[in-house]
């Protein structure tokens, strides 16, 4: 007895379970019949973008090392950090008493060497004419000329000489050769340098600060689609709410390698009036590879829409004409009251998600962009068949 009880419950659950299914989905069915619509969207004026980002490194545009050709003891600095300077201003010297002796020494000798010139010189005269009268041997002459020739070329050597030993003592004067800021000092007072093989770098100058560029690496796949004259926006975490602009100026062809990864140098001129840029700062970068504003577009979703006029009547809409597009043009189908037209239309430049419309539809027109249907909120079988009267499941 109690068998068939249970049998008679269960059957009894399992219809009301059926039926409340057909319920729902009968309910849902009328639902999203109901719900059908045409999505629109209207032709407006818009900007069209596409982009590459990389990061790099602010820079100053002119930066100079500063170094000398000689060595010795730094004797005196005139100028430090921050410090602007003038071309040709003297910005330190080197201790000159070795590089004076050296150019008294090469002066006597200069001055030795052109009095054994002159004299031999004055002697080879002498002995030419006794030669021409026959009155001395050529052995005689030939002494006079070799003599002669010999102090004219160590005259000739010195005078060489003393050139450079001036010019050394010149560089112990150092002097800023552009106008800029001191960004960088690499000695001290009383410091020895020695310009052995290679210069030693004293200061390091930049140009001038109001104008500065970021050289970004950009990678191998997106370098294809940056040249000159793009548009460039990039930020520097010192000042994360500020975007600064610039203009690519160059777009370097050696290429670097780093850990399998291909980058090429791209350099960014940036105006810097505040002087918030500082070199050396890492800067984001975007360029802007598609740069189109205030153009007249659509979603380009419109451009790919079919029709369908069995659905479309059951909204009340009609079609009405051909598509009639070429290879160079797309269609849109354009919403006029009840009656969805198609347009042949010339399109432009695209970013995926809109696209330009060059002629063919005016600002304003609403295209059509797809049938929707909104989908009714639908509880589940567990919230469905659950007893008010049944506690919760566990938290």
């Amino acid at each position: 007895m109690k068998k068939s009880i249970r049998n008679g419950i269960i059957v009894l659950a399992s219809c009301l379970v059926v039926a409340s299914s057909l319920g729902i989905w009968i309910m849902t069915g009328s639902q999203g019949r109901e719900s059908l619509s045409l999505e629109t969207a209207a032709v407006t004026r818009t900007d069209i973008h596409n982009s590459v980002t990389a990061t790099g490194t602010v820079e100053p545009v002119t930066l100079v090392d500063v170094g000398t050709q000689v060595s010795g003891i730094i004797d005196k600095l005139y100028v430090d950090y921050n410090d602007h300077v003038k071309a040709g201003q003297l910005i330190a010297e080197m201790d000159k008493v070795t590089l004076e002796s050296e150019l008294e020494q090469a002066e006597a000798q200069l001055s030795s060497s052109k009095t054994e010139y002159e004299y031999r010189m004055k002697e080879y005269l002498r002995t030419e004419q006794l030669y021409k009268k026959e009155l001395v041997s050529d052995a005689e002459y030939d002494e006079a000329l070799y003599l002669y020739e010999t102090a004219k070329n160590a005259y000739e050597q010195n005078k060489a000489s003393i050139v450079g030993v001036r010019r050394n003592l010149g560089y112990a004067t150092i002097t800023s050769p552009i106008d800029g800021v001191v960004i960088s000092r690499a000695v001290e007072e009383g410091q020895t340098v020695a310009a052995g093989f290679e210069t030693p770098t004293l200061f390091t100058i930049a140009n001038d600060l109001k104008d500065m560029q970021v050289v970004a690496d950009v990678d191998e796949a997106d370098i294809g689609y940056v040249a000159e004259g793009q548009r460039v926006e990039f930020t520097v975490d010192a000042y994360p709410d500020d975007v600064f602009t610039g203009n690519v100026k160059q777009v370097r062809l050696e290429a670097t390698t780093e850990s399998s990864v291909v980058t090429y140098e791209v350099v960014i001129s940036a105006s810097n009036p505040d002087l918030k840029l500082k070199p050396g700062l890492t800067a984001n970068v975007t360029i802007y590879t598609l740069d189109r504003q205030d153009v007249c577009a659509v979603p380009s979703k419109a451009l790919r829409f079919v029709p369908d006029t069995e659905l479309l009547s059951k909204l009340g809409l009609s079609v009405s004409g051909v598509p009639a597009g070429t290879a160079a043009s797309g269609t849109v189908w354009v919403v006029d009251g009840q009656t969805v037209r198609p347009v042949s239309v010339s399109t432009g430049v695209t970013d995926g998600d809109v696209t330009e419309i060059i002629s063919g539809i005016q600002e304003g027109e609403l295209v059509a962009l797809g049938l929707k249907m909104a989908v009714p909120e639908v509880k589940s079988q567990e919230q469905q068949e659950r007893s008010p009267f049944m506690p919760g499941p566990p938290r």
